[in-house]
């Protein structure tokens, strides 16, 4: 096959060094997959993908729905019952910043296989935990799968699906978070109506088994696999795709490549993250993620709490949960579309700056009627967040770090997950629940203004022309 080289020129004018040579074949891939029209094979890669994602979701939705009942079986005060509920949140972020880089240097698909068997196995270990600290340690090992599957998910998906379609497919990946938390809630509202919440792990610990569907269907990306030096395995991989997207054209012939412009690596592993050209994007997507999950875990963890407070019975129901959490699908899909009709940096902040005017009109509710208004246009503009950020993340990196950077972004906003609650925790009796609010709104405003004063826009770029 003919190469592209650096310039995107075809063919190769002179010998290359290793990493010229590497760079040519990258260019050379991406040129075959960004020319291929999506059909319902990549599609169906997408679905399994995000199969994997909604059963992850599940368990992570899940202690929301068991807490009460996992304090009352242990005994346990509310400051140990909000220590148990951060144990997923460590093990997430040491999932996120080890999951990139293990992808960056094994593969995507092995590491997202190891993945699920983690969470698979955590989520068994915590329905079987004979005591709290087998739990607290079962949730941390749940919480490692959980996070390092979700940076090398999105990696996937924006390798494999073309550049004007990806960021609405990652925005439509995130939003099966909502529908895993949502299905979480239905199985635990079921489960718990003749069964203890052991069985609620249990069961969702089983559906790890579809490890072996990806496995079979799951091609481990082309790009990588260039980017990384395999060109005979890259072409391979390549060949297989492009035969299969030509079976489902009834064999029409696919466009010709278009030359794709990809710089030589000059530096490699975390170093990449702050070289030239990606400092500034490495700021701005540690401080979004660092913000943007302080107010959005911040406020999750302490809301039953706050609410009950309040004198509100409604949010002692599973279903009063799951109710509001409905606005996260509408959500999602406003934020795919817009995504690629506004882009991503107008979306974004558009969706954080809606959740932090949720956030204050929330916290002020005085019926149940604004309640529940505030509460779904809460959860409307955050799962757009959540669908923008993972769309927006992935394409910000270059093939041979990309879930480096993703996880370890992924990782500095687990920090802010911990830290949130625990903040809250020490202002809510100086300032009381007005602050708490306040606090949540103004993460969520800085979040906003690290977008728009550092981000850039990548609507309809390739990733090879983003990175360049």
């Amino acid at each position: 096959m003919s190469s592209l080289t650096t310039g995107g020129s075809i063919g190769l004018a002179r010998p290359l060094s290793d990493e010229a040579t590497s760079t040519a074949q990258t260019s050379a891939i991406a040129a075959r997959l960004e020319r291929l029209p999506l059909t319902s094979y990549q599609r169906g890669i997408f679905a399994i993908i995000a199969t994997a994602w909604f059963f992850d979701s599940m368990d992570l939705g899940a202690l929301t729905f068991v807490l009460g009942p996992i304090k009352q079986s242990f005994g346990l005060s509310t400051a140990e019952a909000g220590l148990l509920s951060s144990m997923s949140f460590l093990g997430m972020f040491i999932g996120a910043a080890s999951a990139g880089m293990l992808a960056d240097r094994f593969g995507r698909t092995r590491v997202f296989q190891v993945s699920m068997i983690f969470w698979g196995l955590g989520s068994i270990l915590c329905g079987l935990a004979p005591s709290v600290e087998a739990l607290a340690a079962a949730r941390v090992l749940l919480g490692f799968g959980m996070g390092m599957e979700f940076p090398v998910a999105q990696s996937m998906v924006s390798e494999i699906i073309p550049a004007k379609q990806r960021g609405r497919y990652i925005a439509l990946l995130e939003g099966f978070w909502p529908l895993g938390f949502i299905a979480s809630g239905l199985l635990c509202y079921a489960v718990l109506s003749f069964a203890d919440w052991r069985w609620v792990f249990i069961l969702q610990g089983i559906p790890a088994i579809f490890v072996l569907i990806v496995r079979r269907y799951v091609p481990e990306s082309p790009r990588w696999l260039a980017a990384h030096g395999d060109a005979a395995g890259a072409d391979r991989v390549m060949s297989e795709i492009e035969a299969k997207v030509t079976q489902r054209l009834n064999g029409a012939a696919l466009p010709a490549p278009q030359p794709q412009f990809v710089e030589v690596q000059r530096t490699r592993g975390l170093s990449t993250l702050f070289a030239p050209g990606y400092a500034r994007r490495t700021v701005m997507l540690w401080s979004l993620w660092f913000f943007a999950l302080l107010g959005f875990y911040g406020l999750t963890t302490w809301l039953g709490a706050l609410l009950q407070a309040k004198g509100f019975p409604v949010t002692k129901s599973v279903f009063y949960t799951i109710l509001i959490s409905l606005a996260g699908i509408p959500g999602f899909l406003t934020a795919a579309w817009l995504i690629e009709r506004l882009g991503r940096k107008p979306t974004l902040v558009g969706a954080l700056l809606g959740a932090a005017i949720a956030c204050y009109f929330y916290g002020g509710a005085t019926s149940q009627t604004q309640l529940i208004v505030a509460g779904l246009c809460m959860q409307f503009c955050a799962f757009g967040m959540w669908s923008a950020l993972y769309a927006y993340t992935p394409e910000l990196y270059p093939t041979h770090v990309r879930a480096t950077g993703t996880g370890f972004a992924s990782a500095v906003g687990r920090i802010g997950s911990l830290i949130g609650p625990s903040l809250i925790g020490f202002i809510l009796p100086v300032t009381g629940q007005a602050g708490v609010f306040a606090l949540g709104a103004g993460a969520f405003v800085l979040a906003a203004l690290v977008v728009l004063t550092l981000g850039e826009e990548t609507r309809g770029r390739t990733l090879e022309s983003i990175s360049h």
